[in-house]
């Protein structure tokens, strides 16, 4: 596989580390080629920028660091010192784990009180024997173990979890089709490893999904599900400094059953629609989904195979009142369809024409820069999920409830507090503070 797999990428971001190397490189593999050949020290990152072309290996990633932004690096952290579970053996466990299976503190490996090592970084340089973690450097069936600060136990093994246990099932339920939108499996481990935070439990983190707000998701005990709309199934985690994580949750080797070849007709809000209609209400021209011009967006159809996002053919994925488009009008985003109805009666049309346009329950939109805006979505225009406006974390900030009354900050829906150009929120993402909102403009002349 391609040498990059093995790392986890985060663009527009740079990492504070003493220990580092530079070198002139020409793009992202070759530096990565420089990472893994590093004896100054364990690489477990590197930098690269665009513009000098500059390598920079490190021996620290963001867990263990500061981290700003630098709009022209490109971050990239080897998944192994990212990973809180172990795979077989757990030989090459590089996680942070430093106490016992019983709680007792692991004694680091470069000291000799109160136990004298057989193994030490100087005997074993390619271990990962560093500070007092959890590792095998000796292979022991058992997995990996420290020697104890306890001078009555010289050494006991670690309750690191298994990765491979989540994903080692071949139950119909423990696959997931499409995005992952109708799994009802078992796993309740986030794909470094980290075990789910229940659903029903708002510590660490709290949210908004609620099984009697949500109960056509399945929300229950602890299991990775996909509520919303992402990419895969995913969960909040147990751990205060990961919010939420995607689940590593095997593809079906089986393709979902097909009911149909979807509908040709608007019934409901026509998320079954997939008919050939390619202009909007207006007369725009819809842009295909698999360009990103003249609008940049995240509806690309390889990541969302059940979607029917094919040519430029107006469609509805994300649950709106009915199907739309990106436009070809560089001056329109997106605009709805006029999709015939399933009832094709002209009387029923008729009457569906003579009904009062009221404003619509779900809020989809803002209108003006939305300080209005009353709707529950929570996710950014790059897909990140917001942070609640009560919480500290990962941000600190001044935009809170009480100093805000009349803005509705409530759990962590996009809110237009200070008056900015549309709705935005902080981001759970450490690296990033805020963004703005995944939210369409009202189109005026439907709202009259």
């Amino acid at each position: 596989g391609d040498i990059l797999d093995d790392y986890l990428r985060t663009d527009g971001v740079w990492i504070l580390t003493r220990n580092k190397q530079f070198y002139k490189t020409n793009n992202e593999r070759a530096c990565a080629e420089k990472c893994e050949a590093e004896r100054n020290f364990t690489c477990r990152a590197f930098l690269f920028t665009r513009k000098k072309l500059e390598c920079l290996t490190l021996a620290e990633n963001a867990k263990m660091t500061v981290m700003f932004t630098s709009s022209d690096a490109v971050l990239y952290e080897k998944r192994i010192y990212l990973m809180q579970c172990k795979r077989g053996i757990g030989t090459d466990y590089r996680g942070t784990e430093a106490k016992t299976q019983k709680g007792i503190p692991c004694q680091k490996w470069a000291e000799k009180i109160p136990h004298k090592p057989n193994y030490t970084p100087e005997k074993h340089p390619n271990a990962g024997l560093e500070e007092n973690y959890c590792r095998n450097p000796d292979g022991d069936e058992s997995g990996p173990w420290c020697y104890t600060t306890d001078p009555a136990m010289r050494f006991d093994y670690c309750a690191i979890p298994e990765c491979e246990n989540q994903v080692t099932h071949t139950g119909e339920g423990d696959c997931m089709q499409c995005n992952g939108e109708d799994y009802h499996g078992e796993v309740s481990r986030t794909e470094s490893g980290l075990e789910c935070q229940r659903w029903d439990a708002q510590e660490p983190h709290m949210h908004g999904f609620i099984q009697k707000h949500y109960p056509e998701k399945d929300l229950k005990i602890n299991y990775c599900r996909n509520p919303d709309g992402e990419l895969r199934p995913w969960c909040f985690t147990t751990s205060p400094n990961k919010r939420w994580e995607y689940c590593n949750i095997p593809r079906c080797s089986t393709h979902p059953p097909v009911s149909g070849q979807g509908s040709q007709c608007l019934s409901g809000k026509g998320e079954d629609y997939r008919g050939r209609i390619a202009n909007t209400e207006s007369g725009n021209a819809c842009q295909h989904w698999n360009t990103q011009f003249p609008h940049k967006h995240g509806w690309i159809p390889d990541r969302y195979p059940c979607k029917g996002l094919e040519e430029n053919y107006c469609r509805n994925p994300d649950g709106e009142k009915k199907p739309w488009c990106y436009t070809t009008n560089s001056s329109v985003r997106w605009e709805y369809c006029t999709i015939p109805s399933c009832d094709s009666t002209e009387q029923g049309i008729a009457g569906m024409n003579n009904v009062p346009v009221q404003v619509p329950l779900p809020e989809e939109c803002y209108r003006g820069k939305g300080q209005s805006y009353r709707g529950t979505t929570s996710v950014t225009a790059s897909g990140r999920k917001c942070q609640a406006w009560n919480s500290m974390f990962p941000h600190r900030h001044i935009k809170t409830p009480d100093r805000f009354p009349d803005a509705d900050l409530r759990d962590n829906y996009c809110r237009n507090p200070d008056g900015d150009s549309s709705p935005w929120c902080f981001t759970t993402d450490p690296n990033t503070l805020w963004e703005y909102c995944n939210l369409k403009r009202c189109d005026d002349h439907i709202q009259e």
